[in-house]
């Protein structure tokens, strides 16, 4: 008999949908099969049993623009836990005058509070040749993947090319990650500098400011310093259709890389900025437009790109106040509670999905390209019992109001969606159910990744 028993679920994993139960012993699944009998009993019948899911790209508490993102680690991992999110991985806040061992150090003490596990990816900012042994160091301290900027010259941000293949040489050696923000600077600069008052003044312009051509040039430049250095590397947002075609190029040609997408991308487009509030919808890169997002998803059955993240950077209303200029917002949009049931409806229910690939795009390759599989992204006997119970029965509306992040806006407002997350399940404990929060603060573990190479 099992400490816990789930009975009477459909399993979803990458490659079946079975009915089973699962037991579990402790914080880890100790048997997958039927008939199984617990102390305790969900009974899960007409459910899907996900693995937990992991958000590979969020950013809690994150200065920016002279103001936070709205959820700090307690309130997004809430968020999170509601959505069946069951490990998120957030970011270091680099600086030129804080080595990466100490950023590390330093967010990993703001992120004590979370009710779900964490990892993080460190941030490279300011960083020079001659400081090679940070890489080691952040390493030794479980972060193994490590973000780079192609853009942001003027807070700081942006990594030069010669710098960045330096850095891809070092990283190469240890066998460590790559992440790239591909938007080439030199274009979004020239642009900037030809634009009039009036164009600053409209919203619409941001697209046209941050272009699909920046995206693909700086896809371009970041894969060819991997090719040079050995490097894997990790697009992560990847936007637009042309974006898409430089990873596949780069592919081709032997290079070791993956990429990632968003629900803003697959889900909205750049007429939101036509809106009155289209200011709400401000982010880097920008939406695009129908062709790109019909790109994305296709390019996500055919596994060009591996998974999805939220970018989950969220604002309130007062944040996001236009001042006059889409040039004075700050950039991000919410997400991360409305992953799982937005994909859920958008792909699986319109056909463009089949519920395996659920489980893999958003569990399991994110998983492994972190190198937490199969402790995270699986529902296998061993693994750590992170489990999401999702209805597919019913509808509701999204509403800012309804979810739990520290956000006014949602960007889906309105929209209908299929089914619910039932409960989650983080390490064998319930930490969401029926409406409610059931985890305490301070529940969640850190998650060290490990050196790795893609396994494409």
């Amino acid at each position: 008999m099992h400490e816990l028993v789930i009975r009477n679920g459909t399993l979803v994993s990458p490659l079946s949908v079975v009915s089973a139960d699962v037991g579990i012993d402790g914080e880890r699944i100790a048997a997958v099969g039927p008939s199984l009998r617990g102390g305790r009993e969900i009974d899960a019948t007409g459910l899907l049993l996900f693995p937990g899911l992991i958000d590979a790209h969020v950013h809690m508490a994150l200065p920016v623009a002279g103001t936070r993102s709205s959820d700090d680690f307690l309130s997004g991992t809430q968020a999170a836990a509601c959505g069946g999110v069951t490990t998120i991985v957030d970011f270091t806040v680099g600086a030129p005058e804080r080595s990466i061992p100490q950023a590390i150090e330093a967010r990993l003490a703001e992120a004590a509070a979370s009710v779900v596990d964490y990892a993080l990816h460190g941030e490279v900012v300011g960083w020079r040749s001659g400081r090679q042994s940070e890489f080691r160091d952040a390493i030794e301290l479980g972060v193994s993947s490590f973000k780079f900027y192609t853009t942001y010259a003027e807070s700081g941000r942006r990594t030069e090319p010669r710098e960045m293949v330096a850095a891809f040489r070092e990283l190469a050696g240890l066998g460590a990650l790559a992440l790239v923000h591909a938007e080439d600077e030199g274009l979004i600069r020239s642009i900037a500098a030809r634009l009039t008052d009036e164009e600053r003044g409209r919203m619409r312009t941001l697209a046209a400011a941050r272009p699909d051509l920046a995206e693909q040039a700086a896809v371009s430049q970041a894969t060819g310093a991997a090719r040079t250095s050995g490097c894997s590397v990790h697009i992560v947002h990847v936007s637009s259709q042309i974006g898409l075609d430089a990873v596949r190029s780069a592919r081709s040609d032997g290079v070791s890389v993956t990429a990632e997408t968003c629900p803003q991308y697959l889900l909205l487009t750049s007429s939101v900025y036509d809106r009155e509030d289209g200011h709400l919808f401000s982010a880097s890169p920008p939406l695009r437009t129908d062709r790109d997002r019909d790109a994305l998803w296709a390019a996500i059955r055919s596994r060009d790109i591996d998974y999805l993240a939220t970018d989950h950077c969220p604002f309130t209303r007062a944040q996001k106040m236009w001042r006059g200029s889409f040039l004075d917002l700050p950039y991000g949009l919410p997400g991360v509670e409305t992953l799982l049931p937005l994909v859920y409806t958008e792909g699986v229910t319109r056909g463009r999905l089949h519920l395996t690939d659920l489980a893999r795009i958003l569990s399991e390759s994110p998983a492994k390209r972190l190198g937490i599989h199969p402790r995270k992204g699986a529902l296998d006997v061993g693994s750590d019992a992170d489990i999401v119970l999702y209805d597919p029965n019913g509808e509701s509306r999204v509403s800012a109001q309804m979810l739990h992040s520290r956000t006014d806006f949602s960007p889906y407002e309105g929209r209908t969606v299929s089914g619910r997350v039932a409960a989650t399940l983080s390490r064998g404990e319930v930490v969401y159910e029926k409406g409610r929060i059931t985890a305490s603060p301070g529940r969640g573990r850190p998650v060290r990744t490990e050196v790795h190479r893609s396994s494409r």
